[in-house]
């Protein structure tokens, strides 16, 4: 008797090891993880000392230019951390924490610097109401998974759209790009890809079927996370770095920004992908999905649970305006009530992504120390854009989709989010827009299958060639950044970015 798709899928999803990077900002460890190569130990230790070397070398130019001795010790993690980014020499969140340790090493001591400050802000970064709400979101995600909320969400959808591809494709997409408004994008496009390989073994790797899945289902997931502040780690460095200049930006006002740009990325997309597709085809065996549909008494109880909680807790991070009740304690409720009615356990708290909140908070930690150190504004002194709002917002969204490209998303939006906001310091509504929109284009970079996490994914399969997602890559990188920068204005117009 053929396996149900649930014990299919996790199946799948275990000899990938796809639950083992949900994290989803180490494109290249992804890469490597899933083709089974390895990474020299002698290779890792190459490109840290050659970083090392070309961050001192830079500083000591640099230092020429009067930089005082904080600021080059700044401009030093800077370029460290840039280059370990790109090159991953050790893993992005190890970035996050030298980041931090780094800045309290330096930054506090007299002998070091000028003038010592005090380093628990840095430290405190661990604790902004950003990583609350991240970490929140994870023990909902955790929830939905571990109860199989997620595949039930597969399985309706797949129910609801009959058995036409262009029907199908268009579901799973738009499902795949809200689930990830909740969800990590890599455990997303992990979730839904392991779903649909029934589908493509029984259609089999050439039909035009499975190659727009194969495509389309890792870009819904990433551009699904612009949806939401916890559906993307720059999402959360973008609101860290507008809440330390002073500026709120809650839940439901993000969803007015970021929804209608995910949604309509995808169903641009979906167009391209369905132009595929025959017009006329055998209707799709889809039997498969109404396999292993009975449950326990205990599984529905636990299910009932999580949606329970699941709407509590975004019902209340969407009214956030109404009821004024901080969004980090809105955060308590998932991972409270899921702890208590035992849906969540030690165990599955140990296998959250703790490294992506290790590399959201150091890059919060670098975002403060440029702004309050004055390098930022140093930097931008150097750089002849002006401040016009028309000619920042396209150049910043280009170097964002470009930078994103091969580098840590969550590291990009870390390094142009300070820049970019002093630009256009002291209008309001600009630097919301500028941090928006920075935010949206570090999640349109496509081009590589090392670009993304979830394109790391579908590649992994050997279903697809890298130059499959040469097309996806350029469509988001042009019309991700042009259609997140006309509705961001269009909503500035009615005073949203206020």
């Amino acid at each position: 008797m053929r396996p149900s798709i649930h014990n299919l899928a996790h199946k799948i999803s275990d000899s990938l090891k796809l639950d083992h990077i949900v994290s989803g900002d180490s494109r290249f460890l992804s890469l490597i993880h899933y083709s089974k190569k390895k990474i020299s130990a002698s290779g890792k230790l190459f490109w840290f000392v050659l970083v090392l070397a070309l961050a001192g070398l830079s500083t000591y130019f640099m230092a020429a230019e009067g930089l005082t001795p904080s600021q080059q010790y700044i401009f030093f993690l800077l370029v460290t951390a840039i280059g370990l980014w790109l090159s991953e020499a050790i893993p992005p969140f190890a970035v996050g924490i030298l980041i931090i340790g780094f800045l309290v090493f330096t930054q506090g001591s007299d002998q070091l610097v000028d003038n010592p400050v005090n380093v628990q802000k840095y430290v405190n970064t661990w604790s902004s109401p950003v990583i609350w709400l991240m970490l929140g979101g994870f023990f909902l995600a955790e929830a939905m998974k571990k109860t199989g909320l997620d595949l039930a969400l597969f399985r309706i959808t797949v129910r609801a759209s009959g058995k036409s591809a262009r029907q199908i494709l268009l579901a799973l997409m738009l499902t795949t790009t809200l689930a990830s408004m909740l969800m990590s994008n890599t455990a997303t496009a992990a979730m839904m890809l392991a779903s649909i390989m029934p589908l493509i073994n029984r259609n089999g790797a050439k039909h035009p079927l499975s190659k727009a899945l194969l495509l389309g289902i890792p870009a819904a997931a990433s551009v699904g996370g612009m949806g939401t502040i916890i559906g993307s780690p720059p999402n959360a460095i973008a609101v860290g770095a507008l809440q330390g200049m002073g500026l709120e930006i809650d839940f439901l006002t993000w969803m007015y920004f970021g929804v209608p740009v995910a949604i309509i990325l995808c169903i641009a997309f979906w167009f391209l992908l369905q132009k595929s597709l025959p017009e006329k085809e055998a209707k799709l065996d889809l039997d498969f999905v109404n396999e292993g549909l009975t449950f326990s008494k205990e599984e529905k109880q636990n299910r009932l649970v999580v949606l329970s909680v699941l709407v509590l807790t975004v019902g209340l991070w969407m009214t956030n305006p109404l009821h004024g009740i901080p969004v980090a304690l809105i955060s308590g409720v998932p991972i409270v009530l899921l702890t208590m009615f035992s849906v969540i356990w030690a165990k599955d708290v140990r296998s959250l992504p703790w490294d992506t909140l290790m590399l959201v908070a150091g890059g919060l930690a670098l975002g403060l120390a440029l702004v309050d150190s004055g390098l930022a504004a140093f930097i931008v002194s150097k750089l002849q854009f002006g401040n016009e709002l028309w000619l920042l917002l396209p150049l910043f969204a280009l170097a964002s989709v470009v930078l994103s490209n091969i580098m840590s998303n969550t590291a990009t939006t870390t390094i142009l989010v300070p820049i970019a906001l002093l630009l256009v310091q002291g209008n309001t509504q600009h630097m919301v827009l500028m941090a928006l929109t920075l935010a949206f284009s570090a999640s349109c970079a496509l081009f590589l299958p090392v670009s993304t996490p979830p394109n790391a994914i579908a590649f992994s399969t050997g279903l697809l060639e890298q130059k499959d997602f040469r097309k996806g890559g350029v469509f988001f990188g042009l019309a991700g950044p042009i259609i997140a920068i006309l509705w961001a204005l269009f909503l500035a117009n009615f005073g949203l970015a206020d």
